[in-house]
Formats: C-alpha cells, structure tokens, sequence
C-alpha cells in the first residue's frame, strides 16, 4: 500500500492513503501528540471531514487494538515458512528475578539467540519492547527462536539469579 507522507510546517505530519474500496484516508500527526483521521473523495485533501480526533493516549490503544493480531499473525505465518523457529510464551511469575528490571538485564537474546518480540501486560501488548523495558510480574514474553532458545528464555526468566 502506498502512503504518501506530507510536512505540515508549524502543524506536523499527513499521512494519505487510499482504501481498497478507493476512500481516501488522512491521519494527520499533530505536533501536540494529537491525531486527526480524515476522510475525503477525490484527489484535495483540502476537502477532508475529520471523522475523529485522538489523544495520544487514544492512538496508542488504537494502534495496539489493530495491530495485535496482526503481529501474531506474522509470527505464525514466520514460524510456518522458516523450519526450526517456533513462537512461545513465557510468563513473568511474582518473585521472579527480573521482576522490577530492565528486559536487558536478562541478555536473554545473547544468552540463547531468541528473541522477546512482545510483551503481552494485561489487555496491552507492547510491540518490540527495547532493552530499558521494565518487565512486572504477570508479563507474558512473546518469543521467537528454537525450541531449545525458548526453553532457555523460559529458565533465564523463571530462575534464580
């Protein structure tokens, strides 16, 4: 899908696309954080209804209510075509030794050549989740590795220090 990105000097960010039923589609990205979604026919922006507007707060949940399931689907779909990678879940237990701590203070991907692609906190899923990430009991790691990796993330996660 095409997106064509315009500056908006002073304003910020305009996103454009169309739809596959040929709607054309704005997001405009506020410099205050904010979003606009806008709708319109034809070929002037210029002439685009905003539907709604967003908090930054409210983006980020759309983002994740739409892109969840899209990043499990990618998994699946990578786990299928690439023998020998598999996707698991391990949980974060209360008195755990990373509990409180920085994801990157396990070396989890060093240590077992697996990588935590997600952390699944309640309702939330946090994406790509960097090194400075602090991890609370009940998280559950999305990881992509060998059985063997996963396994070990597992025993990293869930063993004494």
């Amino acid at each position: 899908m095409d997106v064509n990105e315009v500056l908006l000097p002073g304003v910020g960010m305009r996103y454009e696309f169309a739809t596959h039923e040929g709607d054309q589609m704005c997001v405009i990205a506020l410099r205050s954080g904010d979003f606009e979604l806008m709708t319109y026919e034809g070929t002037d922006p210029d002439e685009a209804r905003v539907a709604f507007r967003l908090t930054r707060e409210e983006a980020d949940t759309l983002a994740e209510i739409l892109g969840a399931p899209r990043i499990a689907e990618r998994f699946a779909d990578l786990t299928r075509e690439v023998p020998g990678l598999s996707a698991g879940q391990v949980e974060v237990r209360a008195g755990g030794p990373f509990v409180d701590h920085p994801l990157g203070e396990t070396r989890a991907r060093t240590r077992t050549g697996a990588s935590i692609v997600a952390i699944v906190r309640g309702e939330e899923v946090l994406p790509s989740p960097g090194p400075e990430q602090v991890l609370r009991a009940g998280d559950v790691l999305v990881v992509i590795g060998t059985h063997d990796g996963i396994a070990r993330v597992e025993q990293i996660i869930q063993a004494d220090r």
